[in-house]
């Protein structure tokens, strides 16, 4: 709640750990999955905003310069990161993130790291299979351990899954909560930790990692709160906003502060990485278990996503259909909006409008009427934000 301060103005509202991640969890998993609600009219408060300003997004049909489909590897009872031996091989799986590829990669590549030590003795040769975000952190942990490293791969960047994804730091949309063990979950947990403490060590332009603040907007009461007690240290920031300090129509809103990932920059810094380190990438596809077998190393780390289906016989593994409509750049907007269906990701190759979440869809064309809600519901919530806490979006600089 808010205590009143000398002058009459509000205190922020500091949000309690697991009340804001309650709210935060719900608002991330509507994002991917829910409807669009409309935002109210910028009258609706009767506020006038006195926060940060914040630049509206120039939302508009004729702005769009691309668009993008992809599918994330996703499997109910989350990711599986365990060794098996296969032969004389020993293959370590760090695959089904769903999505949250990005976010937990350095987590469960830390993890799997560790597996592939304590199962191989003193062997310190490994193949990794992928090179999408998480074959490329687990093979420069590995590196950094003192391994030889040979990636093999179908795609490489720009052409992996990982480059369509957002790049927002939020480990959401992973499994389903009534599908997942106990132990899942708390390697769920640890895997989150590590990954957000390593990223604080790529923030900057040459690795396009930046801190940012998120805003959570909703017209509803929170949800459950089962994130907020597995994370509460990692989204500390979390602060609940009165109605002056932001600019947007919605009655509840949230902001928390994480960090965007550029997968574009991101992924080509890490595979230079991994060839100044000494890695060899083989391009070509494995096919089954015996190709795999057929590579000399005898480490095997499998970083394949929704390849693992074919590749190792996961019947778990379901593709969720995700398409993001992109506008041209807008350098000046740079905070991330959220609301229910919804989600607006800023980055240097454009504004990012997204909010799909199709299970069990593996097409990978565009869907007319999923844009259409996307774009006219950013249309609406933008249109709707206070002009006095509002920078007007700068037409001039962008065509259309």
């Amino acid at each position: 709640m808010s205590l009143p301060v000398p002058g009459g103005r509000a205190a922020p509202r500091r949000v309690t750990r697991r009340a804001a991640l309650r709210w935060g969890g719900r608002a991330m998993l509507g994002a991917a999955a829910g409807a669009a609600c409309a935002a109210r009219p910028p009258s609706a408060t009767g506020v006038r905003p006195t926060g940060p300003r914040l630049a509206r997004v120039a939302v508009s049909w004729n702005r769009i310069i691309r668009r993008v489909v992809g599918l994330r590897p996703f499997r109910p009872a989350g990711f599986v990161l365990r060794a098996e031996r296969m032969g004389d091989q020993v293959v370590v799986h760090n695959y089904g993130h769903g999505g949250g590829g990005i976010s937990l990669s350095w987590g469960t590549a830390e993890l799997a790291a560790r597996e592939a030590e304590a199962a191989a003795g003193r062997e310190r040769r490994a193949a990794v299979l992928g090179c999408g975000v998480v074959g490329l952190s687990t093979a420069r942990l590995l590196q950094r351990r003192g391994w030889t490293v040979t990636l093999y791969a179908r795609d490489l960047p720009p052409r992996t899954t990982s480059n369509v994804a957002g790049g927002q730091w939020t480990p959401t949309s992973v499994f389903d909560r009534d599908a997942a063990a106990p132990a899942f979950v708390e390697q769920f947990a640890l895997a989150s930790r590590i990954a957000y403490r390593y990223y604080q060590d790529f923030v900057g332009a040459g690795y396009g990692v930046r801190w940012i603040d998120n805003y959570y907007l909703s017209d509803e009461p929170p949800g459950d709160d089962w994130l907020a007690g597995l994370l509460p240290d990692v989204f500390a920031s979390a602060t609940e906003l009165a109605p002056h300090e932001h600019p947007f129509a919605a009655s509840s809103v949230q902001r928390v502060r994480t960090m965007l990932i550029e997968p574009a920059i991101y992924l080509n810094a890490l595979l230079r990485d991994t060839h100044v380190a000494g890695g060899r990438v083989v391009v070509g596809e494995l096919r089954d278990r015996q190709e795999v077998a057929a590579l000399p190393e005898r480490v095997v780390v499998n970083c394949t996503g929704l390849g693992a289906a074919e590749l190792f016989g996961d019947e778990q593994l379901l593709p969720v259909k995700g398409q993001l409509t992109i506008l041209f750049p807008q350098p000046e907007v740079d905070y991330i909006a959220i609301q229910r269906g919804l989600y607006m990701f800023p980055r240097s190759d454009g504004i990012l409008l997204g909010g799909t979440f199709e299970r069990g869809d593996a097409s990978l064309d565009v869907d007319p009427e999923a844009e259409r809600r996307i774009v006219e519901g950013h249309r609406r919530l933008f249109a709707g934000m206070r002009t006095a806490g509002a920078i007007p979006a700068r037409m001039g600089h962008y065509p259309g």
